[in-house]
């Protein structure tokens, strides 16, 4: 690895940040986390009739906190591959891998833990919301982010977004290189966002409508090219005539699909795709008051997502092995577990994605110069 490639990591927090892009990722993240709480159990069953309406809506209504990740994974990917909205991507494999070795080796690394701390926590409870016994195929299948298209059990809650997301990113691409050789040399400046309306267009219409496409990225799309639009919508380069047509382009979509099916979730992807048209591109501090906790719960965010399931679920089985079955120590017990999720996102974090990241780096640069010298 290059000098400048460790200071940039060591820099990173301390530059300027997207910060209100991170701070909807860190609350989406909590919600999410939560919502895992009280939709699973056993400790929310006890807590149940001391909160029953907030544990009956993060049971329920808060999983739709994933439609955060999903616009802001649009929003971003549009930032990465195409800035400028312009069909055409160079190196479409390549950015393939890129996103595979970004994604894949701390979700291995966590989807092992789940497979570690699930048959440990069976020694203390049984519950539904525990997996079977691991075999080579499903972790095989985990490895490729193909699991939920395979059919193998999910190992830890929110598996099936990790798979998704390599999916929406695959789309992406294969639209953007589509695009390309549909433009030619044409400059094409409407050509993705027009692909891009006709795809959340059909998801939302057809795909999004039915359940058994939800382990393909078209049941998502309406939601992730909400966040392509708003990120080219918002460019600043743009006149304010074409920011108002790729934001119409956006909502005209998602308002038709609310008055066919109305869904609060797709409600919420406009909603987010709205806030990140107005602020997603607002640099702000990376510490100072609150933009330091906010900053670093978004830092970890993915983390968080990856290692909150075992942690649940093993905090869980201590809880009501050893203490009271009661609401008051069982409410302590979820306050307990949702504490030890961030900590162990932290850790996580910083002991294994982050090294997981700089490991995968340094072997793609080795190999970027083996080719180029071959």
């Amino acid at each position: 690895m290059t000098a400048a490639a460790v200071v940039s990591q060591a820099d990173l927090a301390h530059r300027p940040q997207f910060g209100w892009i991170n701070g909807l990722k860190a609350g989406a993240a909590q919600l999410i986390v939560l919502h895992h709480l009280a939709f699973y159990g056993p400790m929310s069953d006890y807590v149940q009739p001391l909160l029953p309406e907030l544990l009956g809506w993060l049971g329920g209504s808060a999983r739709i906190a994933v439609q955060v990740f999903l616009v802001i994974g649009g929003f971003l990917v549009a930032k990465s591959l195409s800035p400028a909205g312009r069909p055409g991507i160079a190196a479409p494999l390549q950015a393939i891998w890129r996103r595979y070795a970004k994604l894949a080796p701390p979700f291995l690394a966590a989807t092992l833990l789940a497979a570690i701390v699930t048959p440990v926590a069976g020694i203390w409870m049984l519950h539904d919301s525990m997996s079977a016994a691991v075999t080579l195929g499903q972790l095989s299948a985990h490895a490729l982010l193909l699991h939920g298209v395979l059919g193998y059990e999910s190992l830890s809650a929110g598996a099936w977004y990790v798979a998704i997301d390599f999916q929406l990113y695959l789309l992406t691409v294969a639209l953007l290189w589509l695009g390309g050789r549909l433009a030619g040399q044409r400059r094409g400046h409407w050509l993705m966002p027009l692909a891009v309306t006709a795809g959340i267009t059909f998801s939302l219409l057809y795909f999004n409508l039915d359940a058994g496409w939800d382990n393909w990225a078209p049941y998502f799309f309406g939601s992730y090219g909400l966040g392509m639009l708003a990120w080219w919508a918002s460019d600043p380069a743009r006149k304010p005539g074409a920011m108002t047509a790729l934001m119409a382009m956006a909502a005209v979509p998602v308002l038709l699909a609310l008055a066919v099916d109305y869904r609060s979730r797709i409600a919420l992807a406009l909603i987010v795709a709205c806030a990140l048209f107005l602020f997603g591109r607002a640099r702000t501090p990376s510490q100072g008051g609150a933009w330091n906790v906010i900053n670093a719960l978004g830092r970890i965010s993915y983390a968080v997502f990856l290692v909150h399931f075992p942690v649940s679920l093993l905090v869980n089985a201590l809880f009501i092995s050893y203490v009271p079955l009661e609401p008051g120590w069982q409410a302590l017990g979820m306050l307990t577990a949702w504490g030890a999720s961030l900590a162990a996102g932290a850790a996580f974090y910083r002991w294994v994605e982050v090294p997981l990241g700089r490991v995968v780096q340094q072997w793609m640069g080795k190999a970027g110069v083996r080719a180029v010298s071959a």
